[in-house]
């Protein structure tokens, strides 16, 4: 049976996308599946990116030198993986830099997965999300080479890169990435805020917001009720940098001097 009608669809594909077709075209064995992606293997015509996962090679190229779509590789990597962090930042085009290490959420355990430059990691979707079903809270979906993806929006971004910087880089890289943004819907932040329940998240959000008001048109009454939600006592901005730094007291938030002057480093 010949895959060029199914291979001219799909960039990267599954092996249970190849079922499902082979199904259709009433030819679901195993073996089939198996004589199929070993012919189509030693033709150069796809190329194994971990077990169950396979990127297609156009016509013309080469297998070790085909350009391979790394967030569709991302999407594919697990069932419902979702592009996030510094990852959602590049697909949405807002990330100052470009990586070759890519992160998503998932539900599941998963191993890292290497494939050429790129390094796919998973990362556990947050407990208190998973604890009210919100796990596909702000996720959108975009079409990307005629294949739904799921990305975290850029609300739910700016928040988890707050969150989780180490997941990002350096607060240069932070800073840029999301000074590049123009607009965010303040409600959905807020209320992505309060389900992620965790009061420092809340501060250093509020600190970004209140540093970029102007830029974002965003009004001190606006900030006014993520304040409820800050840690009682100070805390640091960077958790593994417990010193120096000056106190924001509007957010109880220990910045370094370094953020606070945007005199860029990797302050991690």
């Amino acid at each position: 049976m010949k895959l060029r009608e199914f291979l001219s669809q799909h960039d990267v594909f599954t092996v249970g996308e190849l079922d499902l077709f082979l199904s259709e075209k009433g030819s679901g064995k195993p073996s089939t599946r198996k004589a199929i992606l070993t012919y189509y293997r030693k033709q150069g015509r796809i190329i194994p990116v971990r077990r169950g996962l396979y990127a297609v090679v156009p016509f013309g190229s080469l297998p070790d030198s085909s350009p391979v779509d790394p967030y569709l590789l991302t999407a594919k990597i697990t069932k419902n993986a979702v592009l996030a962090y510094h990852t959602a930042l590049e697909f949405h085009g807002k990330a100052y830099s470009v990586y070759t290490r890519l992160h998503y959420l998932t539900t599941r355990r998963a191993l890292p997965v290497r494939f050429r430059s790129y390094e796919i990691r998973g990362v556990p979707v947050p407990r208190s999300l998973r604890a009210k079903g919100k796990e596909m809270f702000s996720v959108v979906r975009h079409k990307r080479s005629g294949v739904k993806l799921r990305v975290t929006s850029l609300e739910r971004t700016l928040v988890d890169v707050l969150d989780r910087p180490e997941l990002t880089g350096s607060w240069e890289e932070i800073w840029r990435s999301l000074e590049s943004v123009e607009f965010f819907d303040i409600d959905q932040v807020f209320e992505y805020v309060l389900l992620l329940e965790n009061a420092t998240t809340a501060a250093k959000v509020g600190f970004f917001l209140e540093q970029h008001k102007e830029t974002l048109m965003i009004d001190d009454v606006h900030l006014k009720p993520l304040r409820k939600f800050c840690p009682q006592r100070p805390h640091y901005l960077i958790s593994k940098k417990r010193r120096g730094g000056r106190l924001v007291k509007k957010w109880n938030l220990i910045v370094p001097d370094e953020i606070l002057n945007q005199s860029w480093g990797e302050v991690l």
